[in-house]
């Protein structure tokens, strides 16, 4: 199946984003990958349905209090992307002039990519709502949807070549600094079976886990928003991975602020927003 190419509110202030001088990771963690799954309730995850997701979590680690914040999808990207749901509570397309970790990680001079599975591979800035593609890198053939892309909602990125973070998921690369896994709407479980998306975990996590600089690396897998609204959004799966952490269950309450603060904390970067008032994931951290 060829790519489609079709291409072509409110405001963020910037208030809590003190500019922090050249920042460099803290501690043993050089590069952070993300990766989002959707629209499952922490309950579902068993070692029935998601055997390997479930597995990961008792090698490594799990936050078993983590809630997303709202529904529907766009808001919790918005979310941990910009520490603030920007007032969105639907699935619409925006274009932000404020500030999102796009722009914390670029003033620090560290490298980030979003690497969005089925975003088409031509050259330019895509903003297009979904494209459909191939198979691109693991998993099956599927579609990209902009509303799980939280850079391309915000003109710094979407309106300058700062564009070309955004990536299909075949060129990812575990050496950036903040790697943000987007899965088709297919392998992320959006519009197929639990079984799909472990397959797709089963496939691509090991390239995470066998990088070259696995030793400095911290992955976090999570899912944007559970089946009830329990805290706003539903508490969803969550596991959290790195060199050195074995089976660590923690019963702090963390939400998708918390993994924004994280990013930041990680990165020695200033709080945006409602990542302010929250804490980061400091339990899992060398």
């Amino acid at each position: 199946m060829g790519i489609a190419t079709a291409g072509p509110a409110p405001t963020t202030t910037a208030t809590d984003q003190a500019r922090a001088g050249p920042a460099t990771a803290t501690g043993a963690i050089r590069h952070v990958v993300v990766i989002w799954m959707e629209n499952h309730e922490a309950t579902a995850v068993t070692s029935t349905s998601m055997p390997y997701l479930y597995g990961l979590s008792r090698t490594f680690g799990r936050a078993d209090r983590y809630y997303a914040i709202r529904h529907p999808s766009l808001p919790n990207y918005l979310a941990f992307w910009a520490g603030s749901t920007e007032g969105v509570t639907n699935d619409g397309t925006y274009n932000f002039t404020g500030t999102s970790i796009s722009n914390q990680m670029a003033a620090a001079g560290l490298s980030w990519r979003t690497y969005a599975q089925d975003y088409p591979t031509t050259t330019g800035c895509h903003t297009g709502t979904t494209y459909t593609g191939g198979v691109d890198g693991w998993g099956v053939a599927g579609t990209y949807a902009r509303r799980h892309d939280p850079a391309m909602s915000f003109t710094y990125v979407s309106r300058s070549s700062r564009c070309a973070n955004i990536r299909p998921l075949v060129q990812f690369d575990p050496n950036v600094n903040l790697a943000f896994v987007v899965p088709n709407l297919c392998n992320d479980m959006h519009d197929c079976s639990m079984a799909r998306g472990d397959a797709f975990l089963k496939a691509f996590v090991p390239h995470v886990l066998k990088a070259p600089d696995w030793a400095h690396t911290l992955l976090i897998i999570t899912f944007d928003e559970g089946t009830t609204s329990t805290n706003g959004g539903g508490r969803v799966f969550t596991v959290v991975a790195r060199a050195g952490l074995s089976g660590k269950v923690s019963t702090i309450t963390h939400n998708h602020y918390g993994l924004l603060r994280t990013v930041e904390r990680v990165f020695g970067l200033p709080c945006l927003h409602q990542s302010c008032n929250v804490s980061a994931m400091s339990e899992f951290l060398p």
